[in-house]
């Protein structure tokens, strides 16, 4: 065939288009699963452990949540609701309503959130802090020294409590120091309270703030800080929750008044797990912190001369086990001093039996702080004090004159000088950062570093912060920041603001996170999951913009003790494969980064290990009611994979002591005449012996009956009678419910036998639940006679 085309013949070509074959269809994104498991006997009032565990599939980072409903016949226990680091733990009395503080009882559904969940379900991540900028805070002025406080996520917050302040009056402040906004729950400021709770729930303050405010963290509970405190009838300890946000208590070690008289108290100094602190009348106090109470025989008796005035000027400090405390008495011809505690005696130092001035009378001070010798080993104490004639004074522990820091001692008439922040520089060199104001100095850090004797090289004499509200600071405090190594100072100026403590400069570029890392807190079941750390990583963060050379990084475990690692990698990693989890089953990961800039910096500090899914636990009570046979659980969560249910886990209850059956078997005979009477619904009658004579010398036929009763309360499986004369009486296997009765009838045939027979059964069971394997119960044996013409042979 040809076709033509304008006179030209061309052939005809047919083209067959191959076959395209479909896209093959996308495999659909897993979705993140829960396995659910039981630990522990079920019986009746034992405890369930219902183990969940989390297996990410997300491979974005986004909320998840993971809930659970306590099942029927069951009750949560409280305080067991266990969820991995990062995870939020919540609780719900009506199974919709959640809330994060564990309600007293009544709990019905837990559950655990974690707003950052994924791709990586077994890491735990802290916030980096950006370069802390200054920041106004809330009420301006007198905040006096910052409180540092790092979150869990991370976040660095700045507590301060306004110095000098009465009992009703707003004092305490929190700032969030990487955004400079105040802390969730304001407002801000909120007066604090004897009453442990929620700070700002409990009515009127009822502390009022010291002059000079010392704090000391709890040891166990590092959220805890420990302040002095001022009430209407006493001076003591108040206890701060950062963690909570909420007081934690006040416990009174003077009454105030006497003679002479009890008006304020200094801050405290710890030595020994004890905190020490000094009162006006000069007395010397003591309490305990694992025990929360006084010190026997506390107030102990006076180390310096009393002071008349509203408030105590002078501080405290540990020197080698002793205490030394400085006091001072504003416009009275008093000279200032320094005396010396020691707590093994409970009374002044050797050679210290008078305590040792530190300024011309009229003098006044606000510090007393530790002199180190050029060992990093504290030698004596050292007071600044103001006045006409600035002069500072540091005696040894015998009461022997030392040195007095270049810096402090050149400092202008009139300059107030404050307690020193103490910080180990990455040389090793041992300093003391000074604040001092007044004097023609609005504000500014004095450096003297105790490992050369002399001040701080490469800093200047003073180091002002300009860049901060024009100078005018006013300084007050500073504390020391280490994932970052920046000091953070607040003043008089009410600002606070950060301080490169190697370079003096305002604002600090640097940034730094923290992570502990326990990967046996992800589990709750006993198992053996971790296999082993993974890295450290730096993520949001510009490697270009740090300077890796002079950043460093520093790993330690569980005691304390420096772990060994590679540092850092260009790329901002840390190779932690090294690290044996055996040896190290907690690991803190602490970085400090020294920035190129510090403008618009952000990022994230994660720790990670290899390991099984992480686990959510809870424990519930089986209920004592007899009537529950299995408890059953079944848990769902969402994550950015969508939304996934567990396994349904049942749990069979075992009837515990008062709940084991009670069985009974009765055997009988039957005594009528006629065999039609003797079967099931016969009329019988029956007992436990045929009469003599009743069955005949002929041939005839015992009709017996076996009746089993299960009087509770559970019921009876695999139950069987048992009878070891007439094969056709044994029965099963059967069941028996609580209250239900069973009966048996048969018999046995041609009885020839002069002689009587006793035929007795018994039954064998095995309560519903038991464990598999467990050997059947068995009854008493209930045995019957059949006579023939003799009975009592």
């Amino acid at each position: 065939m040809r076709r033509r085309m304008l006179g030209t013949v061309l052939p005809l070509v047919l083209t067959v288009a191959a076959a395209v074959p479909l896209p093959a269809a996308a495999d659909p994104a897993p979705v993140s699963a829960l396995t659910k498991s039981v630990q522990g006997a079920g019986s009746h009032g034992a405890t369930a452990n219902w183990v969940i565990g989390y297996d990410d599939h997300a491979t974005t980072t986004g909320a998840a949540t993971i809930t659970d409903a306590v099942g029927a016949g069951q009750a949560y226990q409280p305080g067991s609701l266990h969820a991995p680091p990062g995870w939020t733990p919540e609780w719900s009395t009506d199974g919709s309503t959640f809330t994060g503080t564990e309600p007293a009882s009544g709990v019905t559904a837990v559950r655990a959130t974690n707003p950052a969940a994924g791709p990586d379900s077994t890491q735990l991540s802290g916030a980096l802090t950006p370069p802390v900028q200054a920041v106004t805070t809330a009420t301006g002025g007198d905040g006096f020294s910052p409180i540092l406080y790092r979150t869990p996520g991370g976040a660095l917050q700045g507590w301060n409590i306004y110095h000098h302040l009465g009992a009703t009056s707003p004092k305490v402040v929190c700032t969030d120091l990487a955004t400079g906004a105040r802390c969730p729950g304001g407002p801000w400021p909120k007066v604090l309270n004897t009453a442990p709770g929620p700070l700002g729930t409990l009515g009127a303050g009822d502390i009022a703030s010291t002059m000079v405010s010392q704090y000391v963290r709890d040891p166990g509970t590092p959220g805890k800080v420990y302040y002095p405190a001022v009430t209407a009838a006493s001076v003591g300890v108040a206890c701060l929750d950062m963690a909570a946000a909420a007081n934690c208590g006040y416990w009174p070690l003077a009454a105030t008044g006497g003679s002479p008289p009890v008006t304020s108290i200094t801050g405290f100094a710890e030595t020994g797990g004890n905190l020490y602190g000094l009162v006006s009348s000069g007395a010397v106090t003591c309490w305990t912190i694992t025990t929360q109470s006084a010190c026997g025989g506390q107030p102990f008796a006076p180390i310096v001369p009393a002071a008349n005035q509203p408030y105590v000027y002078g501080s405290v400090t540990p020197v080698a086990g002793k205490v030394f405390a400085s006091t001072s008495n504003p416009g009275v011809a008093q000279q200032p001093s320094l005396g010396c505690f020691d707590p093994a005696t409970a009374t002044a130092c050797a050679g210290w039996a008078a305590s040792r001035p530190t300024g011309p009378a009229g003098n006044y001070n606000y510090n007393a702080y530790t002199a180190f010798g050029t060992t990093g080993a504290p030698v004596g104490a050292c007071a600044s004090t103001t006045g006409g004639t600035n002069v500072t004074t540091c005696y040894a522990l015998d009461g022997s004159a030392l040195p007095a820091p270049p810096g402090a001692a050149a400092l202008p008439n009139g300059t107030y000088v404050f307690d020193p922040e103490v910080v180990t520089d990455p040389g090793g060199h041992l300093r003391s950062y000074l604040p001092v104001w007044n004097g023609g100095i609005a504000g500014a850090a004095v450096c003297h570093d105790w490992t050369t004797g002399a001040p701080c090289a490469g800093l200047p004499a003073r180091i002002t912060h300009p860049s901060v509200n024009g100078g005018a600071t006013r300084d007050y405090g500073y504390a020391y920041d280490p994932p970052s190594g920046c000091l953070i100072g607040l003043g008089d100026a009410g600002i606070l603001f950060s301080m490169d403590p190697a370079t003096g400069a305002t604002p600090c570029v640097r940034s730094g996170g923290q992570v502990t890392l326990r990967p046996g807190d992800f589990y709750c079941d006993g198992g053996s999951h971790v296999q082993g750390y993974t890295s450290a990583r730096l993520t949001g963060v510009d490697p270009a913009n740090v300077d890796f050379a002079a950043s460093r990084v520093t790993v330690v475990d569980q005691d304390g003790a420096v772990v060994p690692t590679p540092g850092f990698a260009p790329d901002g990693s840390v190779d932690l494969t090294g690290v044996p989890v055996a040896a190290h089953p907690s690991i803190t990961v602490t970085t400090t980064l020294v920035l190129h800039s510090g403008t618009g910096f952000s990022g994230s500090l994660v720790v990670d290990f290899t390991g099984d899914a992480p686990q959510l636990c809870f424990r519930t009570t089986i209920s004592a009611d007899c009537t529950v046979t299995s408890v059953a659980n079944t848990a769902t969560g969402t994550d950015s994979t969508g939304s996934f249910s567990s396994n349904t886990v049942t749990l069979p209850v075992a009837p515990g002591a008062s709940c084991t059956p009670k069985v009974t078997v009765e055997k009988e005979i039957c005594t009528a005449i006629h065999p039609a009477d003797c079967g099931p619904g016969g009329a019988g009658p029956w007992a436990k012996q045929a009469p003599v004579g009743l069955l005949g010398v002929l041939a005839a036929s015992a009709y017996w009956r076996i009746t089993v009763t299960n009087q509770g309360p559970v019921g009876i499986t695999s139950a069987q009678v048992v009878d070891t004369v007439e094969p056709s009486c044994q029965t099963g296997p059967f069941t028996l419910q609580a209250g239900e009765t069973k009966q048996v009838y048969c018999a046995t045939y041609a009885l020839l036998n002069l002689f009587p027979i006793t035929n007795k059964a018994k039954v064998s069971y095995v309560p519903v639940n038991v464990p598999p394997g467990t050997p059947p119960s068995t009854t008493d044996w209930s045995a019957a006679k059949a006579c023939s013409l003799l009975c009592s042979l």
